[in-house]
């Protein structure tokens, strides 16, 4: 064979089974840099919302690829993982104020993105408000699981509550195998999954180090929570989570382990709890959220280190079927 043709065919080769890898988008516009906040889709827009200090609402359409502000925040809203439900964006179980003592925010608040305004929705049950836990919404239901009473200071619960919006009325279910905060929930099937976070304790001069390893899901048909037959591989807190099919994607947060947010992303195929790692990030971030739209995951934001910064306005893309195929 020619020399030439020889090497033809190994970049053929390389080029055919190289890892699909996340792309920077150049959007038009800017959003605001930003932390401890929430990204979420809604009708087909991307929004970033919510971190700590003065941040405001900003749209991203990945039809155009444009970031527009559409509105200020009511308060400065912190440290939790926005919904979609029933064309409007949900948040609940946020926090407010600095750091290690934040407080928990009484009330949901709700944006609805068609007239740009804010809205106070139900209050969190009584007697058990916290600040950095899971949500997920369930055949129009919202869950809320985990999360801290007093900022970074003390507190973590694994308390799990279901929230009618429709009558506003909270029911307690059954605490998850372990309380933990800075933590994504995410539905897979019919479980609800918790990856990753940790258990906060300033108090005694812990919180970066306390991250779980353990992964438990909550079975709607069983109505019990167990817990995985396997751990996460790379033990982090602030992270996001993602149920696409059967497989649990983890990516961002942040750890003891490094100065920098992780950037990998681990996948599990829940039917056989096996393990796949995808192209890692760019740029590693923690404390923000991913988006899953026409077949493609979003990150925006969040905050390049461990702690309170440099923060982000960044956002990258993925092209799920190609990243996850064999």
């Amino acid at each position: 064979m020619k020399p030439y043709l020889s090497i033809l065919l190994i970049f053929l080769s390389l080029n055919l089974f190289a890892q699909e890898t996340w792309q920077e988008i150049s959007a038009k516009g800017e959003a605001m840099k930003r932390h401890e906040n929430s990204f979420v889709e809604c009708n087909g827009k991307l929004y970033a919302l919510g971190g700590r200090g003065d941040r405001s609402v900003d749209e991203f359409d990945p039809k155009t690829s444009t970031w527009t502000k559409v509105a200020d925040a009511p308060m400065e809203i912190s440290h939790f993982q926005a919904v979609s439900f029933e064309n409007e964006i949900w948040i609940i179980g946020a926090f407010t104020g600095g750091y290690p003592h934040e407080t928990p925010i009484e009330n949901c608040w709700i944006f609805n993105p068609e007239n740009k305004t804010w809205r106070k929705g139900p209050k969190l049950p009584e007697g058990r408000m916290r600040g950095s836990a899971g949500v997920a919404v369930k055949n129009g239901k919202i869950y809320l699981v985990g999360g801290i009473q007093d900022g970074h200071y003390e507190g973590f619960v694994p308390w799990f509550d279901v929230l009618d919006p429709k009558t506003g009325t909270w029911s307690p279910l059954a605490d998850a195998p372990r309380a933990r905060d800075h933590v994504s929930a995410a539905l897979v099937g019919n479980r609800l999954y918790l990856a990753g976070g940790r258990t906060s304790h300033a108090a005694v001069g812990k919180v970066l180090e306390t991250t779980i390893d353990e992964i438990d899901f909550y079975d709607f048909e069983t109505g019990k929570w167990e817990t995985a037959a396997t751990k996460i591989p790379t033990p982090r807190a602030g992270n996001s989570n993602l149920g696409i099919g059967p497989y649990l994607v983890i990516m961002n947060g942040e750890s003891a382990a490094q100065e920098s947010a992780h950037a990998e992303v681990e996948v599990l195929d829940t039917r056989n709890n096996t393990w796949k790692s995808l192209a890692p990030l760019n740029q590693g971030r923690h404390g923000t959220g991913v988006v899953f739209l026409n077949g493609k995951i979003y990150v925006a934001a969040g905050s390049a280190n461990r702690g309170g910064g440099p923060e982000l306005n960044t956002i990258e893309v993925l092209n799920w079927e190609k990243a996850i195929q064999p």
